[in-house]
C-alpha cells in the first residue's frame, strides 16, 4: 500500500479507503462483527490506515464496531465520519426537525454522538454528508471551524454537494481565515461519470482529494448482472426497481471482456480504471465478505494499458454539455487564441 497526501493538507492516507457502511447487521445485509474484524485486519495488514464511516451507517453500529477495532492503536488510523443525516436510516424525524441537516445544532449533536460511539476524543476527517440547501454556508464553515479549534476535529471534507457551493465555501473560508475543505466525496465510477463536468475540475482547482463512493456502480461493474438471471436472484430484485440501463450493462460487459483478456476480475479492472483517472482519487472499498474485500484490494496489483483505458473510456463516455462542449469547439478556441492554441504549452492542464 502506498500513501497519498489528503488534498492540500499534509495528512498521509492510504491509496484505498476502507468503507465500513457494511459493518453491522442492523440493515439486514451487512457484515457480522467477526467478518468486519477479518476485513479490517486484512486492510491493516496491507498497510491501510484510512477508515470511512458515518453517524448513520447501520444505525450507528458501524461507528461502534470501528471504535472497537481502532481502540488498541488509535493514533495509527485516520478516521473519517460524517454528519447531516439522522442516526436511524428509516427515521424521518417528523417530530424532530433539527435531528438532521447541515446546521450548527445538528453538527454539534452528531459530532458528540460520533465521538461516543467511536470512543475517541477527536475525528481526523469530519465530512458534511449531503447539502441541505437551507443552511447558510457561513454557518456551516464557522461551526466546523469552531470544532476544529476545540480539538474535536482535525480536517474537514464535503460530500454530495454541488460544485458551485463547494467553490463558494472554500473561497469564503480562505478570506475569513477559517478552515477549508480538503477532500470531496462523490459517486464516481465507469457508470457514473457526470462528476467530470464540474465536480472533478473544481476539486483539481482547489486541490481537494477525491474519495469516490460506489466505485463498482452498486455491483453492476462486477458483471454479475450480465449473467442469466435466476428466479429470486439479483436481477429479479433489481427488476422491481426498474432494472439496469442497457448502457450500464454494456459498460459492465466491456469491463468483463478486459478482465478476461488480462487475467483479473471485473472489480479489479473497474477500480484500476478509477484510480488511473487522477492521483488525487482514493476509492472507498467496502464489502460484506472477506473474499469480496480481498478481491477488491488486489486492484493495487493492476495497471491498465493505454489501449484498455481507451476502450473503457469510449464505452462509458458522457457528453459534458454546455458550456464545456461549446468552449472546446475548434471554432471557439480559434477565436479565443487567435489560431495559436496548438502552440501554447499550458502547464495548468
Amino acid at each position: 500500500m502506498r500513501y497519498k497526501l489528503l488534498g492540500k493538507s499534509g495528512l498521509r492516507v492510504s491509496e484505498l479507503s476502507l468503507g465500513t457502511m457494511t459493518f453491522g447487521e442492523d440493515w439486514g445485509w451487512g457484515a457480522s462483527k467477526d467478518e468486519s474484524q477479518k476485513i479490517f485486519d486484512t486492510y491493516v495488514e496491507a498497510g491501510g490506515n484510512f477508515i470511512d464511516t458515518a453517524n448513520g451507517y447501520t444505525d450507528g453500529s458501524s461507528e461502534k464496531i470501528v471504535g472497537e477495532l481502532i481502540a488498541k492503536d488509535r493514533e495509527r488510523f485516520v478516521v473519517a465520519t460524517k454528519y447531516s443525516f439522522p442516526l436511524h436510516m428509516n427515521d424521518k424525524q417528523g417530530n424532530h426537525p433539527n435531528g438532521s441537516g447541515n446546521h450548527r445544532k445538528n453538527l454539534i449533536q452528531s459530532l458528540e454522538g460520533s465521538l461516543k460511539r467511536l470512543n475517541t476524543d477527536y475525528i481526523d476527517l469530519f465530512w458534511l454528508h449531503a447539502w441541505d440547501f437551507t443552511t447558510p454556508i457561513e454557518e456551516v464553515l464557522r461551526s466546523l471551524d469552531d470544532v476544529i479549534r476545540q480539538g474535536k476535529v482535525l480536517y474537514i471534507g464535503i460530500s454530495d454537494t454541488p460544485a458551485w457551493i463547494i467553490a463558494q465555501a472554500n473561497t469564503i473560508a480562505h478570506f475569513h481565515g477559517w478552515t477549508q475543505f480538503v477532500a470531496l466525496q462523490i459517486e464516481y465510477s465507469l457508470i457514473q461519470r457526470t462528476p467530470e463536468r464540474d465536480l472533478i475540475p473544481m476539486a483539481k482547482a482547489f486541490d481537494l482529494a477525491i474519495t469516490p463512493w460506489s466505485p463498482l456502480g452498486g455491483g453492476v461493474l462486477t458483471g454479475k448482472y450480465n449473467k442469466p438471471s435466476q428466479e429470486g436472484g439479483e436481477q429479479g430484485r433489481l427488476a422491481s426497481f426498474g432494472g439496469i440501463a442497457e448502457k450500464n450493462l454494456a459498460i459492465a460487459d466491456a469491463v468483463s471482456q478486459v478482465a478476461a483478456e488480462i487475467g483479473h476480475t471485473a472489480s479489479q479492472v473497474a477500480l484500476a480504471w478509477l484510480r488511473a483517472q487522477s492521483n488525487a482519487i482514493i476509492p472507498i472499498i467496502g464489502a460484506r465478505k472477506l473474499t469480496q474485500f480481498q478481491d477488491n484490494l488486489a486492484c493495487l496489483e493492476l495497471q491498465l494499458s493505454p489501449e484498455h483505458l481507451q476502450r473503457l473510456n469510449e464505452v462509458s463516455q458522457i457528453e459534458l454539455g454546455f458550456p464545456h462542449d461549446f468552449l472546446e469547439n475548434d471554432v471557439i478556441r480559434d477565436r479565443l487564441f487567435g489560431g495559436t492554441f496548438s502552440t501554447i504549452d499550458n502547464h495548468r492542464n
